[in-house]
C-alpha cells in the first residue's frame, strides 16, 4: 500500500470534493486555506493523478471523481465501525442461530426483554434451515426444530407446539365457519412442501377421525411465514404451529378452527457445544430462553 497518502491528506481530499473552494473546505476542516491547497498538491503527487480542475470553483477531474466516492465510503465505515464500537463496549456480542420462521414470529417479539433484563449480551442473529455447524465457528448457540437427538451437543428442551387450523375472518365470512373437521374439505386448504417436519394436513385429518383420499388444495408454498401471510390474505386455510401464530390469534386477524389437542412430533431445543453452556453470557441466554419457553408451554397445551 505504498500509494496509500496520510489519513489528514485523504480526510483533505473527501471534504474538498464536497465544497466549491478552498475556503468554504478549510472551513469544515479548521484549518487555512494554504493548507487545504498544500494537502491536496501532496496527494496529486502521491498518486500521480490531477484530482481538481482549479479555477474559480473547484471542480473533479475524472480521475478525481473516479476516487472521491471510495473515499467518501471509507470514511463513513469508519465512522459508523468506531460509532458501533463505543456503543458495543462493555457488551459481549452472542451469535444466535435459529430458523428464519422461528425467529420472526417467535424470538424477535421476546429480544427487547433479553435487552432490558441483560443489556450486557449484544444479540447477532443468524437464520438457516440448515444443521448446524459450530466448527466453523459461525454461531455460538442455536435453537433447533427436531426431535432432541444431539450427541455431540449440550442440548436443552424447549418447548412443543400445539398444530392446528387457522383461517382469517374474511375468508369465514366468505365461505360460513366449519362446525366439523370434515368440513374443512371442502374449504381451499394450504400446504406446504418440504421436509417431513413441516405441519402435514393428512396427520391432522387422521388424528381428528377423518379419512382422505385427495385434499382441495389451494396453493403449494416453501415457506411457513408465506403460508400463513396467505391464509391472512384470505386465500385458504393453513394448518399451523402455535408458536407462529401467537400475535395473529391474539389480534383477531387469524382464527383457530377446533379445539382439538395435536401436539407436534417435533419440538424446540437449545443446542451449543459441550462446555461453554456455564459461561456467563450464555447462561444469562440460556435462563432467560428457557423460561420465556416454560411461559410459551403454558399457553400451547
Amino acid at each position: 500500500m505504498r500509494d496509500l497518502p496520510p489519513t489528514a491528506t485523504l480526510r483533505a481530499f473527501e471534504v474538498a470534493t464536497r465544497h466549491a473552494t478552498f475556503t468554504s473546505a478549510s472551513e469544515e476542516l479548521h484549518i487555512t486555506q494554504s493548507a487545504v491547497s498544500h494537502q491536496l498538491k501532496n496527494l496529486e503527487e502521491i498518486w500521480g493523478l490531477p484530482l481538481f480542475q482549479r479555477g474559480k470553483s473547484l471542480r473533479l477531474t475524472p480521475a478525481g471523481a473516479a476516487l472521491a466516492p471510495i473515499v467518501r465510503e471509507f470514511f463513513m465505515n469508519l465512522e459508523a465501525t468506531l460509532s458501533d464500537l463505543r456503543e458495543q463496549k462493555g457488551r459481549v456480542r452472542l451469535r444466535v442461530s435459529t430458523t428464519y420462521s422461528f425467529a420472526l414470529k417467535w424470538l424477535l417479539p421476546r429480544l427487547p426483554d433479553l435487552s432490558r433484563r441483560h443489556p450486557e449480551i449484544l444479540v447477532t442473529l443468524e437464520t438457516t434451515d440448515k444443521a448446524i455447524n459450530f466448527s466453523s465457528a459461525e454461531s455460538d448457540v442455536a435453537i433447533r426444530f427436531g426431535h432432541g437427538n444431539y450427541p455431540a451437543l449440550h442440548s436443552e428442551f424447549m418447548f412443543r407446539e400445539q398444530i392446528f387450523p387457522v383461517a382469517s375472518p374474511e375468508l369465514l365470512n366468505r365461505f360460513g365457519a366449519p362446525h366439523e373437521p370434515a368440513e374443512l374439505l371442502r374449504y381451499p386448504l394450504l400446504t406446504r412442501d418440504g421436509a417431513d417436519l413441516v405441519p402435514k394436513w393428512e396427520l391432522w385429518f387422521k388424528q381428528v377421525g377423518v379419512g382422505i383420499s385427495a385434499l382441495k388444495e389451494s396453493v403449494r408454498f416453501a415457506d411457513t411465514n408465506m403460508t400463513i401471510e396467505a391464509a391472512l390474505l384470505g386465500q385458504g386455510i393453513a394448518l399451523a404451529r402455535s408458536g407462529h401464530v401467537e400475535t395473529e390469534i391474539s389480534d383477531g386477524s387469524l382464527v383457530r378452527l377446533f379445539d382439538v389437542p395435536f401436539p407436534s412430533p417435533v419440538a424446540y431445543y437449545f443446542v451449543c457445544p459441550k462446555g461453554i453452556e456455564s459461561q456467563p453470557h450464555i447462561l444469562s441466554f440460556r435462563n432467560w430462553l428457557l423460561t420465556e419457553s416454560s411461559k410459551a408451554r403454558q399457553g400451547y397445551r
